[in-house]
């Protein structure tokens, strides 16, 4: 299997099914990176075909330099902030995430609650600290590659992360508590 990079050289030079292979790929994350931080399913599956469209018209310029995940989340990440300066996003009643069958419909029903409960908290925070807590604990990115993605210092990123964490605490402060 090709990686992502030497697809994203193929595209570079022309090579449209290479292109569709790092869309097959990376779709799905994509989405989920702009679901996470719009809370609506539409605005996000817009904001990963925008990311990738972008993608395509930057590869003509593309060199390997960082990862193409660390690529693609840049640019999504720039759409998604510029998106948030448009318009607040709003919250969204439950989170469209796979449903676990072993669990009774009244867990299913507290997850569900749970999630609203988060993604209503995210998106109450400003559009950075939303995209670093993103990044960082639903994608699961190291603070380099948060840097990278967000354009930003790996200290400036860990400040901010920080200060997002802050921020989240008291608004989830009650869901944790029994």
């Amino acid at each position: 299997m090709r990686s992502d990079e030497d697809l994203m050289l193929a595209v570079r030079d022309g090579d449209l099914d290479a292109f569709g292979q790092i869309v097959l790929r990376h779709q799905a994350e994509a989405w989920r990176v702009a679901y996470r931080f719009t809370g609506d399913a539409a605005e996000a599956e817009d904001l990963a075909q925008e990311a990738f469209l972008k993608v395509l018209d930057a590869a003509a310029r593309y060199e390997p330099t960082a990862t193409f995940r660390t690529f693609l989340f840049r640019i999504l990440n720039r759409l998604c902030i510029d998106h948030a300066r448009k318009k607040r996003p709003t919250v969204t009643d439950s989170l469209p995430l796979s449903i676990d069958n072993a669990l009774s419909p009244s867990q299913q029903a507290a997850e569900a609650e749970r999630d609203a409960l988060i993604q209503g908290a995210l998106n109450a925070l400003a559009p950075d600290y939303r995209m670093v807590l993103v990044l960082r604990y639903i994608e699961g990115l190291s603070a380099t590659e948060m840097a990278d993605a967000m354009g930003r210092s790996t200290k400036a990123v860990e400040r901010l992360l920080a200060r997002a964490k802050t921020a989240l605490e008291p608004r989830l402060k009650g869901l944790f508590e029994s």
